[in-house]
């Protein structure tokens, strides 16, 4: 069952990609009034570019994170099969 879930993950992570994006936008907004910077763009602080680097980062990790858990409880439902681990290994 695990195999079967892999392909709704990749979809799940792209839409997560999606709604990650819309998501770093709108909050770009409420943070400068200018487009957020590239890591090309030539005339651009570090202070201003590791802020949109840091704030994508945490907003893409959450976003993905987020539709991954309950794309497994979903899958979990439907199957009744965690697509997952069941709990974390304490060797790590």
């Amino acid at each position: 069952m695990k195999l079967l879930y892999k392909p709704i993950g990749l979809v799940l992570g792209l839409l997560a990609g999606l709604v990650g994006k819309r998501l770093f936008d709108f909050v770009w907004t409420k943070v400068d009034d200018e487009e957020p910077p590239e890591s090309t763009t030539q005339d651009v602080s570090w202070r201003r570019l590791l802020a949109a680097a840091a704030v994508q980062g945490m907003i893409f990790r959450v976003t993905r994170f987020t539709v991954d858990r309950y794309g497994a409880i979903g899958w979990h439902y439907l199957t009744g099969s965690w697509p997952g681990e069941r709990k974390p290994d304490p060797d790590k």
